[in-house]
């Protein structure tokens, strides 16, 4: 495994990538200086750089059933291009959402293209009806800071999955608005099972991932949850232990003395109903001593085979996700990293693409796009 390339075109830090499924080889990065810049990797340079925003981008995704349109979130604001209009030089947004109050840190678009989901600072999460194009429903009152991370649950049509940095991963309902279970690390019980995590480091929710339709014949219905104390959480969702609804007259955030009621009370070391733990990689196994900033399911090869995380520590660990799920427990087993790559700066964001090289995409603390061949 080694460095291939790098893909340079933007002026300041690299905030986002992410690959083309239909089209293999082509990347789309975005940094702080409000560009996206689009790569092919069949070529040397870069092929398109759009003029988005004079604000940094935060998060890019596509339309998940038309990768000719893409989403760009950048202050509040989530603008949306057609791909064929850019080579036109025609860097005006086909539509402009400005529905959130503060700065948005995710968006992500569910596996039917009928909603969008945009996670900000202020811990809201707006979801928006993208045939209608108006907000469908605020998602409010589950989490006491920032909101990091947003996913759409593909098996379940009307539910999101958040993280935070409050700790909390939170399963809503955003067909009624609400959250349905709530998972909180920064409980002394979610910790007291598990030396995993760095005792100095708080287990803030940094990102989140859950499998594309066509991975989950392999890896199950399972989210991966990337921890501020370097804890990699895989948790099997369709086992979780029964939780307490939260009562949707919740008063608003009052600190983070949310013992909710609709907390899971089952430690982070709970079994499910085949006897299995939740599994947590950790430095234990060889994974991260800081904390982890990105997950990513690989797209090469057998999908969904590695996970892929980047971290502060400097270091991006590729981990045999189906090795992991084969095993009834982590403890001792060192076969479950498959390969670690020691970079020289923190991982801001990575992706993987669907080819056989060049076929993982790292934005780090620079502005230059970094690409590595793994196999």
């Amino acid at each position: 495994m080694t460095e291939t390339r790098w893909l340079r075109g933007h002026k300041a830090t690299a905030t986002c990538c992410i690959a083309s499924r239909d089209r293999p080889g082509l990347v789309a990065a975005s940094a702080e200086d409000g560009l996206v810049c689009w790569f092919d990797m069949r070529c040397k340079d870069v092929q398109l750089v759009m003029d988005v925003s004079n604000e940094p981008i935060s998060s890019l995704c596509f339309n998940s059933g038309n990768e000719n349109l893409i989403y760009v979130s950048t202050g509040n604001e989530v603008k949306c291009f057609d791909v064929h209009m850019l080579a036109e030089n025609l860097w005006k947004p086909l539509e402009s959402y400005n529905y959130n109050k503060e700065e948005i840190n995710q968006v992500t678009c569910n596996s039917k293209s009928l909603f969008l989901a945009a996670a900000d600072d202020g811990g809201e999460i707006k979801i928006i009806d993208i045939r209608q194009k108006r907000i469908f429903k605020t998602l409010r009152s589950g989490h006491t800071s920032i909101c990091s991370s947003v996913q759409f649950v593909p098996w379940r049509p009307w539910e999101v999955i958040t993280g935070g940095l409050d700790s909390k991963l939170i399963s809503w309902d955003f067909s009624k608005g609400r959250p349905s279970k709530i998972l909180d690390f920064g409980l002394p019980d979610m910790s007291s099972n598990s030396n995993a995590g760095q005792c100095l480091n708080p287990a803030f929710v940094h990102s989140i991932k859950v499998p594309d339709v066509d991975m989950l014949d392999k890896l199950g219905k399972i989210c991966v949850v990337a921890r501020g104390d370097g804890v990699i959480s895989v948790i099997k969702m369709e086992s979780e232990p029964a939780a307490i609804r939260p009562k949707s007259s919740t008063k608003s955030r009052k600190g983070t003395q949310s013992a909710s009621k609709g907390s899971l009370t089952a430690d982070a070391g709970a079994a499910d109903e085949n006897g299995r733990k939740w599994l947590h990689l950790d430095y234990s196994l060889g994974g991260h001593t800081a904390a982890v900033s990105c997950v990513a399911f690989s797209l090469f090869g057998e999908k969904g085979k590695f996970l892929v995380s980047g971290g502060n520590d400097k270091l991006i660990k590729v981990w045999d996700c189906f090795r992991c799920l084969d095993t009834g427990q982590t403890e001792g087993n060192s076969e479950l990293l498959h390969s670690t790559i020691n970079i020289s700066k923190k991982v801001n964001w990575l992706c993987t693409t669907p080819s056989e090289s060049d076929n993982l995409v790292v934005c780090d603390t620079t502005k230059v796009v970094k690409v590595y061949s793994v196999s």
